[in-house]
């Protein structure tokens, strides 16, 4: 297993390279001027180039990547166009946080229901509780979330004021419920679907038979066969949300006035803001790779026979 590892670690250098290579050389000669949106309508061209030799916009494209990429490798992501005098490490750090905590509320609300009820519901296949629940979970998942949150919102911030209508104050506080309700719903859909249709599979199969014709506790053979061999499919779903967490939906963030990093980084693609652009792109690029990887080592956890060679 660790050799597998450490294979999959010596790749990451070569996929954030091609990654971070492909998304400078798309900002560089891709349409418009970051010193003219930084300027806007005192734009003046002998001070635009000053501020592009100050920049150093104006050097050849291939030492511009490789002088970025070397303070990546010291953690300097640059500073940004937009704001002068501030970093890129500091400007996402706080963002990239709040986004975090909205997403693991969200999949806390996501995981501790829908995994249940898609295990659950499995087990009613043939009565009306299994196509009622399949349909009450294609009609949460087709509500846009822009739909959503003024509909909670109105049922909890304007008629029983139980929590604020908007702002951020952190993972304890009560504005998290609505992001957490928003987001978190639609993935109690998908991950009932998913563990519904999992769990029925594995239901199928020979070694289940096998173990209810050997008299075991419905409960055991629930838990030791059923259930861990169902959610090896989950986890690889969960990974891709894992890798998601630092970055958040520019609709929910701009409703509820949440800071995070998704109105941010559509700040940052108006302005052309191309060191911002460029952090994003290599911190969720290696975000993803990790949660891949931590994604295949979990399966060895899950199920034993899964040897990774």
């Amino acid at each position: 297993m660790w050799k597998f590892v450490l294979r999959r670690i010596i790749w990451v250098p070569f996929l954030l390279t091609a990654v971070s290579a492909v998304t400078f050389v798309l900002g560089t000669y891709g349409p418009g001027d970051p010193v003219q949106v930084m300027m806007g309508t005192k734009y003046d061209p002998i001070v635009a180039e000053r501020l592009r030799e100050s920049f150093g916009l104006n050097r050849p494209v291939i030492v511009q990547y490789s002088d970025y990429m070397w303070g990546v490798v010291r953690g300097d992501f640059g500073e940004s166009l937009r704001y002068r005098g501030k970093s890129v490490g500091s400007l996402l750090a706080s963002k990239m946080w709040v986004s975090f905590q909205v997403n693991l509320a969200a999949m806390v609300v996501s995981l501790s229901i829908g995994l249940p009820l898609g295990f659950w519901i499995a087990h009613k296949q043939g009565t009306w509780l299994d196509p009622a629940a399949v349909t009450l979970s294609l009609v949460l998942m087709s509500v846009p979330i822009m739909v959503s949150i003024p509909l909670v919102l109105w049922g909890l911030c304007l008629k029983l004021s139980w929590v604020p209508c908007s702002g951020w104050g952190g993972l304890f506080d009560p504005r998290i419920i609505v992001p957490a309700i928003t987001m978190g719903i639609p993935g109690v859909a998908g991950l009932a679907r998913l563990m519904r249709a999992s769990t029925l599979d594995v239901m199928g199969r020979d070694f289940v038979r096998t173990a209810h014709s050997k008299g075991l506790h419905p409960l055991l053979i629930d838990y030791r066969h059923i259930l861990r061999n169902a959610l090896i499919p989950i986890v690889t779903v969960l990974s891709f949300s894992l890798a998601g967490m630092l970055t958040t939906g520019f609709i929910t963030e701009r409703i509820l006035g949440i800071p995070g990093v998704g109105d941010f980084a559509i700040q940052a693609i108006f302005n052309r803001d191309y060191p911002v652009i460029m952090a994003i792109t290599i911190i969720t690029s290696s975000a993803f790779v990790i949660a891949n990887l931590i994604a295949d080592i979990a399966y060895t956890f899950i199920d034993p026979r899964i040897r990774l060679s």
